[in-house]
């Protein structure tokens, strides 16, 4: 198959398995249900296609409608970032189809629901597959607008109503920010095409329009990826169908971060931007990681750690490691698509197990040998890496963000090392720390490997980011340690104060429920 059809295979395909569903908008027989479910698996069989047509020929733009050369309206770009990101939706969304298949059985609205979900997949594969401005701004604004119809599939449910109204405030400021930095790149180059525009922001032109256009980008990206204070209307989506929920959180939250990795270029030309995304993202992924921990639900505090991974990634795209940033986005959709599409069944063996004994926690000397431990894991890996051909290109951006995650490795084990804990406990939170250490780097090195000449290089920081990197590894490191001895005043007056406060996301959601009167919905009679 030649690679023009490569590329616009995957989202035809959906878009025909999304009319199968129009045309039967109730309950559906099997076999309408068997056609969107192979749809669906031929769209991911041939975005593997796609990789491997990269892979042999490099990459490439197909333009398929311009007004001019220079204003493409209709183009598809395939590159390593397309390719990736529209392998990880196909994939992604067949598992999503599937489970929603048996998931949604004898529901009334049934075909619909399949209709808007191969919808919202197709509309997500146009977006990564962009290569002109029109066409990366109509699927991100089609995006927003199908995944709308799947969030109030039980229209009836006073929570629904009020998680969508929120989502829709925050996904038009969004479109309209999105706007502003296509006019202003528009301005800025002179082209719709996102390789022109983006070999010239390499080049380092586009003056003042291209520094606004990056500040734009940057709100468009934060507020898609549900950055704090505008984060809750992903923690409230609950009232859809899982597989809704499971679509969400590892697919279509990630155009955020997506819309930053393609604009990487044009976001180097604004350092104080990307200050502002350490500092946005950095703190929105402790606020969600902590919150996280207070939640008695489990869809709930998945949601939650969605918040704080979101966040995570933006900091990623803040401190200029846009390949690591990609490969998050690729990690945690895999990751939270089975964790969504699981809760269900961890429910019910968590509910089954027996009640567990004793738990070992950690005293500060042990706290203390646990994070010391981790650090000279992490500093013995960095050397041996340092000298396999390849790996040794860490900037100080990376080897922060090794630091920070080398704490999450601590803080398992202190529980290993606590005092009553068993010998087999510690020797496992061992080897996990080895793994990860080893993980990490070999990740690392792959990622910039992979992404070489089609992402820029991070650049060297400056006292702006030298301050920001201490500031994001010293707030980590506090809550880590934090973290590991919470346990021992978790019965304190002010520490349960403290939970209710959390538990409550600090109220910024509550806040944002009362400005747009989200608590004066009703029930329809």
């Amino acid at each position: 198959m030649s690679l023009p059809l490569l590329v616009l295979a995957p989202p035809a395909l959906l878009l025909i398995a999304a009319a199968f569903g129009f045309a039967r908008p109730g309950r559906i027989g099997r076999a309408p249900l068997g056609a969107i479910e192979l749809l669906a698996l031929l769209a991911a069989a041939l975005s593997c296609g796609t990789m491997v047509a990269l892979a042999g020929g490099g990459a490439t733009t197909l333009p398929l409608f311009a007004a001019s050369p220079a204003l493409p309206l209709l183009a598809f770009r395939l590159d390593l970032i397309s390719g990736v990101m529209l392998l990880l939706v196909s994939f992604v969304g067949w598992i999503v189809v599937r489970y929603a298949r048996v998931y949604l059985d004898g529901e009334t609205r049934y075909g619909v629901f399949m209709a808007w979900l191969a919808t919202t997949l197709a509309m997500v594969m146009l977006l990564v597959t962009a290569g002109s401005l029109v066409q990366l701004l109509g699927a991100w604004i089609a995006t927003s607008l199908a995944l709308h119809k799947l969030l109030l599939f039980y229209p009836e449910r006073v929570a629904a109503q009020r998680a969508a109204r929120k989502k829709f405030v925050t996904a038009r400021a969004g479109d309209a920010a999105l706007l502003g930095a296509a006019l202003l790149m528009l301005k800025a180059y002179g082209t719709t095409d996102l390789p022109a525009i983006l070999a010239a922001a390499h080049a380092g032109m586009g003056g003042y329009a291209a520094m606004g256009a990056a500040g734009l980008l940057a709100i468009a990206a934060l507020l898609k990826s549900a950055q704090f204070p505008l984060h809750g209307w992903l923690t409230e989506v609950m009232e859809a169908p899982t597989p809704v929920s499971a679509l969400l959180h590892a697919g279509v939250i990630n155009a955020g971060g997506f819309l930053l990795i393609r604009f990487a270029d044009v976001m180097l030309l604004a350092p104080g931007v990307l200050a502002v995304l350490v500092m946005i993202g950095g703190f929105t992924a402790l606020f969600g990681g902590l919150v996280m921990l207070t939640q008695p639900a489990i869809k709930t505090s998945l949601a939650w750690s969605t918040v704080g991974q979101m966040g995570f990634m933006i900091m990623q795209c803040g401190l200029a490691l846009f390949p690591l940033a990609l490969l998050h986005i690729v990690l945690h959709s895999l990751y939270k698509a089975h964790a969504f599409l699981a809760s269900g069944g961890a429910v019910e063996q968590i509910a089954a197990a027996r009640r567990p004994g004793p738990v070992a926690i950690p005293r500060p000397a042990a706290v203390g040998r646990a994070f010391l431990a981790a650090l000279a894991i992490y500093t013995v890996m960095s050397f041996a890496f340092d000298a396999v051909p390849g790996f040794h290109h860490k900037s100080p951006q990376a080897v922060a963000l090794g630091a920070i995650l080398i704490f999450g490795v601590a803080y398992l084990f202190a529980q290993g090392l606590a005092d009553s804990a068993p010998r087999a406990l510690t020797r496992k939170m061992a080897v996990y720390a080895v793994a990860a250490s080893i993980g990490y780097f070999t990740l690392h090195g792959l990622a910039l490997w992979l992404t070489a000449g089609t992402l820029p290089a991070t650049p060297a920081p400056g006292p702006l980011e030298w301050t920001l990197m201490v500031l994001s590894v010293l707030s980590f490191g506090l809550v880590a340690v934090a973290q590991s001895m919470f346990p021992l005043w978790a019965y304190h007056p002010a520490a349960a104060g403290l939970r209710v406060h959390l538990s409550n996301g600090l109220y910024a959601n509550a806040l944002f429920d009362r400005m747009l009167g989200g608590w004066t919905l009703k029930r329809p009679a």
